[in-house]
């Protein structure tokens, strides 16, 4: 079965959340190591409403002494346009072998 993993961003939040605690940091120790003038990053980090940037995961598993993949928390859903994707491919297949016969 074909899926495309997506990127659970409340729960990843919540994760960075729990990660911070465990580490016995503060939003704003956080702010401090990134060099943010406000807060709000971490914030919408911590709510799901965005993700930290490649880099910033980088620093952030540092800081926790984990990998990148145990910060993000990912589920994997099946993709509903599965069916056309293998029709799509039958087709371009079968394409090809009219064309080289």
């Amino acid at each position: 079965m074909f899926s495309i993993p997506t990127i659970d961003m409340v729960k990843t939040g919540q994760n960075i959340v729990r990660l911070r605690e465990k580490q016995g940091l503060s939003v704003k120790d956080l702010q401090d190591i990134f060099g943010f003038t406000t807060p709000q990053a971490i914030y919408k980090w911590q709510h799901g409403t965005t993700l930290p940037t490649v880099d910033n995961l980088i620093v952030l598993a540092t800081i926790f002494h984990i990998h990148i993949d145990d910060i993000l928390v990912v589920d994997n859903v099946a993709d509903a346009s599965e069916t056309k994707v293998s029709e799509d491919l039958k087709n371009n297949d079968n394409a090809q072998m009219k064309i080289s016969a």
